[in-house]
């Protein structure tokens, strides 16, 4: 060819190697190809496969052609990848990223389940793919995997699946099944020791307790061992220390990461000394129990010291007792099950929440249950703000007083000023914001500096600084707040004060952190409500782009959607909630003669598949060393 084109004669010298076995021959295609010639990844993955079945390891061939040994231990995953699906590949009609996502997983009848899956369907991308794979997995993330152990899960015949194509923090867990069983089994064993070694009457073990699961039972708490004398002077030598060096560090000009560090240690050493355990009373703990599970760090959480009634002695069943009735010391009126097994009992098993009634494309109005759940949300946000505001809790309380006095009808008020504490112990996950956490934490701060015996509050509260006892105030008024709407119970007059006292704390569930979610909200409602909210959100464009969707990935896609728009369902809209008008903003573009992009709300960009971007989503499955691509979640 290049004699017929003129740029070589045809008496020119040719180098050439002559070699013998199939090692060498292999060896100078790949070279030439990669040195020379872009080879298609295939081949490339085909001749690298050869190379290693001949004994050469990762490293020699990285070696040799001048590769990262990331990029030959990437291309040998590919062996991974079901051999119809290779095939598919070599045939253009997948794209390179595509088939890195496949590698994933061995599970060649599952990988080309997916593939007949996505290729019938408008959403084709890499991080897709990954999900599907992934969707019957548990991230290492986990805190089930985190509190179990990677190593121990393995050595039970657990399987990791990885992805070297991608950051994959540790990859996921294909077995959930043996996970969970094996959390039970720890964190049962735990309770057995938990119960052995700390004399408990009873100890329950749970993956999850539903909030308010103490209700009903009295909660004590135990003092705080006294320092030794030899701690004591331990503790003030280090103090001076630190307060001396702190001092001077202040004063320099200049940064020293050696006083830094020793500020640190210091700092640990104090700290390790001020945390030291609660010795509860010998009677209280052989009455009483306590509750252990998972907390989200992937840590087992402890909770002590709670006596049921049916374990109260007779003679201190006495209404004035400090905390009976509940954690909260509130008289609530739900009571816990009895634990089994010796006072140890396994993962009880919460009301589930009910399927949305079958979608026919109308818009109903929201189940009961949804709208109890929610505004069981915003009444506990709603309690943490006003515990933070002890000026308004004054007032809210005041304004109970007067009504009661002074007006003998209309006397409606959100706040239970008898302080009964309803609580939402079937509401799935609350426990987990953050709302019910500072709760939580000011219960527990309060309740180990209050005194164990009611008789001596008064005398307490009348020591306290005024600070400090506002802020009690603030709390116990906080916990009477009640703005839960319920299918027999639609609190109409109390939810108008409800708005009433969130406008005055400037209070919103925007503000708070409320976001929607697959399961707090857009998992639990019809189709045409979850395109209602991106249409309110996001205007009609962006709910026509996932309206074909079916209701696991509309609900999934929505949630990405109205993250950080600030949108609210209706029942949680508060005065400052400003709801975002998109739809209107869009419209205002058009008259204006400016056209919309395919941008979301503050430049959020939409996914390619819903774009139709083509363009952009070939680009971004054909990246591969050194690029990034999107990670299923």
């Amino acid at each position: 060819m290049l004699v017929n084109q003129k740029k070589l004669s045809k008496t020119a010298a040719i180098p050439c190697i002559v070699s013998k076995g199939d090692t060498l021959e292999v060896e100078d295609s790949l070279a030439e190809n990669v040195s020379r010639v872009d080879l298609h990844p295939l081949d490339e993955f085909r001749a690298i496969m050869t190379l290693r079945e001949q004994g050469l390891d990762e490293e020699e061939i990285a070696a040799r052609f001048h590769m990262s040994v990331a990029t030959v231990k990437q291309r040998l995953r590919l062996a991974s990848v079901s051999p119809r699906l290779l095939e598919v590949y070599a045939n253009d009609e997948m794209k390179l990223g595509q088939v890195m996502a496949f590698s994933i997983t061995n599970d060649h009848v599952r990988q080309e389940q997916v593939w007949d899956t996505i290729s019938r369907s408008h959403n084709q991308d890499a991080y897709y793919i990954r999900r599907m794979l992934t969707e019957t997995a548990v991230r290492a993330s986990d805190r089930r995997a985190v509190y179990v152990g990677i190593d121990v899960y393995e050595a039970a015949g657990g399987v990791v699946m990885r992805d070297l194509f991608e950051q994959d923090n540790g990859g996921w867990l294909q077995d959930p099944a043996l996970l969970e069983q094996l959390v039970l089994e720890k964190l049962t064993a735990g309770a057995e020791r938990l119960k052995a070694d700390e004399g408990w009457k009873w100890v329950e073990a749970a993956f999850d307790f539903p909030y308010g699961h103490t209700s009903g039972l009295r909660r004590f708490y135990g003092e705080r061992v006294e320092y030794s004398e030899e701690e004591l002077a331990r503790h003030d030598a280090l103090k001076a220390e630190y307060d001396k060096l702190d001092a001077e560090y202040a004063e320099a000009e200049s940064y020293s990461e050696e006083t830094e560090a020793r500020l640190e240690e210091l700092g640990n050493a104090l700290d390790a000394l001020n945390d030291r355990p609660y010795v509860f009373d010998s009677q209280d703990v052989a009455r009483g129990g306590a509750f252990i599970s998972l907390g989200a760090n992937g840590e087992a959480r402890v909770e002590r010291g709670f006596v049921r009634p049916e374990d109260e002695p007779v003679a201190e069943l006495r209404t004035g007792d400090a905390d009976y009735g509940n954690s909260d010391g509130q008289g609530e009126t739900f009571t816990s099950p009895n634990s089994a097994n010796g006072g140890v009992s396994v993962n009880g098993n919460p009301a589930g929440i009910e399927e949305p009634e079958e979608d026919d494309g109308k818009l109903r109005p929201l189940s009961d249950r949804v709208i109890e759940d929610l505004t069981a949300a915003r009444t506990v946000a709603l309690r943490n703000a006003l515990a933070n505001d002890p000026v308004i809790a004054f007032v809210a309380a005041l304004h109970v007083a007067v009504l009661k006095i002074f007006y003998r009808y209309g006397a409606d008020s959100c706040l239970e000023i008898t302080l009964q504490h309803t609580a939402f112990s079937q509401t799935q996950g609350l426990g987990d914001t953050a709302w019910a956490k500072e709760i939580e934490q000011r219960q527990e701060s309060w309740g180990y500096d209050l005194p164990g015996n009611a008789d001596e509050v008064w005398n307490y509260l009348i020591a306290l600084d005024q600070d400090s006892r506002m802020a009690l105030f603030a709390h116990c008024v906080s916990l009477s707040v009640n703005t839960t709407v319920q299918a027999w119970n639609r609190r109409t007059k109390e939810t108008a004060h409800a708005m009433q006292l969130a406008h005055s704390l400037g209070f919103g569930m925007v503000a708070a952190g409320w976001t929607p979610t697959v399961d707090n909200y857009l998992g639990r409602v019809t189709k045409s409500h979850i395109l209602q909210a991106v249409r309110e959100a996001k205007g009609e464009q962006s709910a026509q782009l996932i309206d074909h969707l079916k209701k696991p990935d509309m609900a999934r896609e929505a949630a990405r959607l109205l993250e950080g728009s600030g949108w609210l369902p209706e029942v949680l809209r508060l005065p400052v909630d400003q709801v975002p008008r998109e739809a209107e903003a869009n419209a205002a573009l058009v008259d204006a003669g400016v056209e919309n992009d395919t941008t979301g709300a503050a430049g959020y960009d939409l996914p390619a598949f819903l774009t139709g971007d083509e363009v952009a989503e070939g680009a971004a499955t054909d990246l591969i060393d050194g690029e990034h691509l999107e990670a299923a979640e």
